[in-house]
């Protein structure tokens, strides 16, 4: 491959082709024809249950999915009541190019995507940036004051200097798992431990710079925002975003990110053993169960799940795509169904808060030209004030439009966290006007606001994973848990998937990974197999499985 070829999420910590896996000619493999039509359970009907349950049932199988609030999981596309077709992203927003497996089903589903309005993006057409009170105007990174160049320019060369970025990327695009083992392997035993606010202070590129220059780094960053909420994970998750670009490049799913999920659930792919005109919905005779309360074993071929009604289903094998701790609050789950260094990790992950505020107005006014500086009157905004992002989204010049008046992460968030719906609006909108005191945005406002925080889902306690630093263990025991030939017979059968166990936690391409790790081993489980000229990531993983730092 030439170096002109493009970035995917290939590794690093696992660099297994999905993308290439699902659109081989070959399909994902066979079942036993014994097997053909056998029930397999699947809690959660997110990006990851709709994914694995697509690809199980064109296998031949018979996916029963349980889901106890709504499906799409964190695809989460809500309308707003005065207008159906006018939505406001509560979760995944924004895709990156680099997430080829999740982009396939976009595709499949014959989607339309846009541009996402990023910061200092095209697609944005202009940004402002207030920190400290001093609003800026800008069309790119050119257009602000030296000092955000040289943060720029810090983060570059502390990328190259200390972490081999231009190799890294140079491998991921080439596909070279051997390069790109050498050197990750390499990086993971070193910084397990160091944090990401541990990288920016202590690299020689910020260490000769001021604290200004770290704060503006946190408050504005470059991609998708600032970078602040995540300086107490550990720099390892953060290297794997910008390495594999997830945060650069992305796009927005035109009418809702929700109709991934709902569209796998209605697509009626070729499949084994079943008919023509098969879904996900005439299997399950057009709903999903209810939720799943509880998840034991029966005998050493069979597990249980029983859901909120005391309704009980037995299946040879499940798959759990609910976030992890789920399996300790909401779900009773056999302590034996796990290991205990498994219970370790699921019980450790830690997740991040977010809270998102929409409003609904009645056409895009941002475009509106202001008499005084000859600019639209609004931006994309970053600011270190309460609503730190605001992003605006265009549905045609005389339709109704939208602005998330504001995006914030951990304690961010947590400042949202006991406000209603108008007092978070009302906050958000009263910060805007300190930026743009001459622009009456409340008078363009139509209907009611529509907001959400994560954490306080009880089906989801939290937006996503934040790895800390000493994680890498736990998160390779969940990553890994679909290997499982050396489990006892009492560990075999249970699965689990989710952007929470993957490498990439916030990003839909890590669902659609685990997904498909868990598709492999269900099939493995039941006695199936991949064909020759199309391997799966069981039959890749000694080559290319994540280092152990144990070992």
């Amino acid at each position: 491959m030439s170096a002109s070829n493009p970035i995917s999420v290939f590794g690093p910590d696992f660099p297994f082709a999905y993308d290439s896996w699902i659109t081989h000619n070959s399909g994902l493999g066979a079942l036993p024809s014994t097997r053909h039509g056998q029930e397999v359970g699947v809690v959660g009907a997110g990006m990851s249950g709709m994914v694995a349950s697509f690809e199980l049932m064109k296998l031949g199988l018979k996916p029963i999915v349980f889901e106890q609030g709504r499906m799409g999981g964190r695809l989460r596309s809500q309308a707003f009541v005065n207008a159906p077709d006018v939505i406001a992203e509560l979760g995944g927003m924004r895709f990156p190019e680099s997430a080829t497996a999740f982009n396939y089903y976009v595709d499949l589903l014959k989607l339309d995507t846009r541009p996402f309005p990023n910061p200092l993006t095209e697609a944005a057409g202009t940004t402002v940036v207030d920190l400290s009170g001093t609003p800026l105007f800008a069309r790119s990174i050119q257009d602000l004051p030296p000092l955000f160049r040289e943060v720029a320019d810090a983060w570059e060369e502390a990328l190259n200097t200390e972490a081999h970025f231009q190799e890294l990327q140079k491998a991921i695009r080439e596909r070279d798992a051997i390069e790109i083992k050498t050197r990750w392997d390499k990086l993971v035993h070193e910084w397990d431990d160091r944090t990401f606010y541990d990288f920016i202070a202590t690299s020689q590129a910020f260490s000769r710079l001021s604290f200004r220059h770290r704060e503006v780094f946190g408050q504005v960053g470059f991609g998708t925002g600032g970078w602040d909420s995540d300086f107490r994970n550990t720099m390892l998750e953060i290297l794997r975003v910008v390495l594999t670009e997830c945060d650069s490049n992305q796009h927005y799913i035109v009418g809702g990110a929700e109709q991934i999920p709902r569209g796998l659930w209605e697509a009626t792919p070729e499949c084994a053993h079943w008919p023509e005109g098969t879904s996900l919905r005439s299997l399950n005779k057009g709903a999903t169960r209810p939720g799943a309360t509880k998840i034991n074993r029966i005998d050493g071929t069979t597990l249980r799940v029983t859901d909120q009604y005391d309704n009980e289903y037995d299946f040879p094998a499940v798959l759990a795509t609910c976030q992890s701790w789920l399996l300790t609050t909401s779900i009773e789950t056999d302590e034996s169904l796990f290991s205990q260094d498994h219970w370790m990790a699921l019980d450790r992950t830690s997740y991040m808060q977010s809270s998102k505020t929409f409003v609904m107005v009645d056409r895009p006014f941002w475009k509106d030209i202001d008499p005084d500086t000859g600019q639209p009157c609004m931006s994309v905004t970053l600011t270190d004030r309460l609503t730190r992002g605001t992003y605006l989204f265009d549905n045609g010049d005389d339709l109704p439009a939208v602005i998330c008046l504001t995006y914030t992460w951990m304690a961010d968030a947590l400042k949202m966290l006991p406000l209603p719906a108008d007092k978070r609006a009302k906050l958000a909108l009263d910060a805007l006007h300190k930026i743009y005191p001459n622009l009456d945005i409340r008078g363009h406002i139509i209907g009611h606001p529509i907001t959400i925080s994560w954490e306080a889902d009880p089906n989801f306690l939290g937006a996503f994973k934040g790895a800390l630093p000493g994680h890498y263990r736990y998160n390779r025991r969940m990553f890994t848990h679909f290997m499982q030939e050396q489990f006892v017979t009492e560990q075999q059968g249970i699965f689990i998937a989710g952007d929470d166990v993957s490498w990439t936690p916030g990003w839909a391409e890590g669902a659609v990974q685990t997904a498909l790790n868990a598709v492999w081993g269900i099939v493995h489980h039941l006695g199936g197999h991949t064909v020759p000229d199309n391997p799966g990531p069981g039959d890749c993983f000694d080559d290319i499985a994540p280092v152990n730092l144990d070992s």
